[in-house]
């Protein structure tokens, strides 16, 4: 019981004149930060520089942030469209679409439209590890911007034609756009312009008029759109209108008119009950007066 620790000092060491008081804003030796710690190793191979305005960006989704460092990662050349995303994560197509189109806002993805040698129309996806500056590796020499003449700008890509109906009453144009209006509270995608609407307003009269229900209508618009980003929604919807136009309802005789079944009126001749629209002679009386006369 005797034996003393050689490690401690045999007696308390007393303070050093001028150093009696801690610093101010010091933590003590043993104190422990608050929040993350890091554990870190240097990584040498199989690895992707992503920056912190992407890892801590304000305003991106957390999902939209987890596919943005994926596609980084990726080598030139896979596939980075929905479905494949969606058979690679647990998301599935819609919110794997919307965060794709958080990060084409943000700057972190750009979309071109190409044309192969064998003339067919390919989308190219690009990913940007840093917004608002193109390399030459996926693009070409950028030259100077020049705001573009309203007079060279192409024409705007025409609306397929879509049927007309036999009788464009007001009543039933005005249906017609308002469903069409109202597509968007179904699909935030088939938001239209005035003018889009105007062009497909008969084509839906057309619909209206073969004795099809507004809400069937809007059922054979919105049933089975395809998962991705609908570049030109107004001419998915014209396409439908005049590809799957229903035939016109079966002809259906007019029926006959109701039997006219008029009061009983007492004859003024003869005092017997007969049926008219008003008091008079009876069919015997009237043949008795026109032999009369």
């Amino acid at each position: 019981m005797d034996t003393q620790n050689p490690s401690a000092p045999p007696r308390a060491q007393s303070r050093i004149a001028g150093k009696s008081h801690t610093h101010r804003g010091t933590q003590e030796p043993h104190a422990r930060p608050a929040g993350v710690i890091h554990d870190n190793t240097r990584h040498t191979t199989r690895f992707t520089v992503i920056g912190n305005h992407l890892a801590q960006h304000p305003e991106l989704s957390g999902l939209a942030i987890g596919l943005a460092v994926y596609i980084q990662s990726l080598p030139t050349g896979a596939r980075v469209d929905i479905k494949t995303l969606a058979a690679r994560f647990p998301e599935g197509p819609t919110r794997i679409a919307a965060a794709l189109r958080e990060l084409e806002t943000h700057g972190y993805l750009r979309r071109t439209r190409e044309r192969t040698p064998g003339g067919r129309i390919v989308t190219r996806t690009i990913s940007c590890n840093q917004p608002g500056h193109r390399g030459t590796a996926a693009d070409t020499p950028s030259r100077p911007a020049r705001r573009p003449d309203p007079a060279e700008r192409p024409p705007r890509k025409r609306l397929p034609t879509v049927p007309e109906p036999a009788y464009p009453s007001p009543t039933l144009l005005r249906t017609a756009t308002d469903l069409l209006a109202g597509l968007r509270r179904h699909d935030s995608r088939l938001l239209l312009s005035v003018t889009d609407t105007e062009h497909l307003a008969p084509g839906v009269a057309a619909w209206l008029e073969r004795d099809l229900t507004p809400i069937a209508v809007q059922h054979a618009l919105t049933a089975d759109l395809p998962p991705e980003d609908l570049r030109r929604p107004a001419a998915l919807l014209a396409h439908r209108l005049a590809a799957q136009l229903p035939p016109p309802p079966p002809f259906r005789a007019p029926a006959p008119p109701p039997d006219v079944r008029h009061p009983l009126q007492n004859c003024e001749g003869c005092d017997r009950a007969f049926r008219s629209p008003g008091p008079g002679h009876c069919r015997d009386c009237r043949s008795d007066l026109l032999e009369a006369a």
